[in-house]
């Protein structure tokens, strides 16, 4: 048996988002939220199913996966491969764009409901914690209350998430398991036999899979791939620019810090020779000065009568009076 790879944004949308796997969806969906009781989803409407023509229509559109429930809660389910520029910026506009269009006027705002956004990401998105899921809402700065709920945003960082087919404790750990893994499993483990999961599996096998499908599913993993090498070899570019741009500003400064050294020690041996040993604001202002101030210095080295006069125009504010 293969299955496809539900990392792959169009394969996400066929496993999570067809009309068929509502169950799928409710599952995941249930486990990540803490869904128990009379808050478990007991019917499902899939705002944008999974349609293989359409999604045709839209390759350059983001496929997420978008439902609500029997409470009026919208959910938007979203898989990320590459993290691209303001990421987060994307995502909690779309939210808000979801949250404010349930209503066509202002004065109808008692009527929104809760927005929930849940993005996967196969990489690490929060540096500050190991936790693969994390939650995020608006909390009151003092107390730390959650008052403002009608708004939240769930992340799954899939790298983060290192628990082994053994070691799985409960139903979210088995859904994450699988879309990490489930494009390099042969067979179904049988820690993930139950329906919903067999279900999933079911939607994800190669041979179920029609060769319109399997086709738009190799385009959308060559996509990847050329996504990741454009982005790898911008990388390696800048690298390169950036070491031969450091290379020649090091050579230039340091044929200037040479020459500079040069005359620095020329005017000094000149400025002894002339007048004896140097005070320490003399030696001190040499060696402080540019080039062009170390130039105009040894010419007027010829005619000035002190040292004073010599380094007169950058003379530092322990030099004595002229």
């Amino acid at each position: 048996m293969k299955f496809i790879d539900p990392r792959i944004d169009f394969a996400f949308k066929k496993i999570f988002g067809s009309e068929s796997a509502k169950d799928v969806l409710a599952s995941f969906l249930e486990s990540l939220l803490g869904l128990e009781g009379d808050r478990r989803i007991a019917e499902l409407t899939i705002l944008d199913p999974f349609l293989a023509p359409r999604i045709r229509e839209m390759k350059y559109s983001i496929l997420d996966v978008k439902c609500r429930d029997h409470r009026g809660v919208s959910y938007i389910v979203e898989m990320q491969v590459q993290k691209v520029a303001a990421f987060l910026k994307r995502i909690q506009y779309n939210v808000a764009k979801i949250y404010a269009n349930q209503i066509e006027r202002g004065e109808e705002y008692p009527k929104l409901n809760q927005v929930i956004a849940i993005t996967i990401t196969d990489f690490v998105l929060f540096d500050g914690f190991d936790h693969c899921v994390s939650r995020h809402e608006s909390r009151e700065s003092i107390t730390g209350r959650s008052y403002l709920q009608e708004i939240l945003l769930f992340f799954v960082e899939l790298p983060k998430f290192s628990k082994s087919l053994e070691g799985l404790e409960n139903i979210l750990d088995r859904w994450i398991y699988f879309i990490k893994y489930a494009g390099s499993l042969q067979e179904v483990p049988e820690r993930l036999s139950l329906p919903p999961f067999r279900h999933a599996f079911e939607m994800a096998m190669v041979a179920n899979m029609t060769a319109e499908e399997l086709e738009m599913y190799d385009k959308a993993g060559i996509a990847i791939a050329d996504a990741r090498g454009a982005v790898e070899l911008a990388q390696e570019e800048a690298l390169r620019k950036g070491r031969q741009e450091g290379w020649q500003k090091g050579r230039q400064e340091g044929r200037q810090e040479g020459e500079k050294k040069g005359k620095a020690d020329t005017l000094t041996h000149l400025l002894q020779h002339r007048f004896g040993t140097l005070p320490q604001w003399a030696t001190d202002t040499i060696a402080q000065a540019e080039l062009p101030a170390l130039e105009a210095w040894s010419l007027r080295l010829l005619d000035a009568p002190t040292l004073e006069s010599v380094l007169a125009a950058t003379t530092t504010a322990a030099a004595p009076p002229l």
